[in-house]
């Protein structure tokens, strides 16, 4: 039997403002590091058998 899902934790002060300002500026990512990343999606999608992406 499966676990129950626990609560997702709320951010307060000064940890809330972090989460807000890195959600707002998120890093960029290099070229080549996002070529490599859709390259393994792709390659994961493909193994996949009843994807309806």
């Amino acid at each position: 039997m499966a676990r129950p899902i626990k609560e997702t934790p709320i951010l307060f002060g000064e940890e809330a403002r972090q989460f807000e300002m890195r959600m707002m500026n998120p890093k960029l990512l290099s070229e080549e590091k996002r070529e490599r990343i859709l390259r393994d999606y792709e390659f994961m999608r493909s193994k996949c058998v009843n994807c309806s992406f």
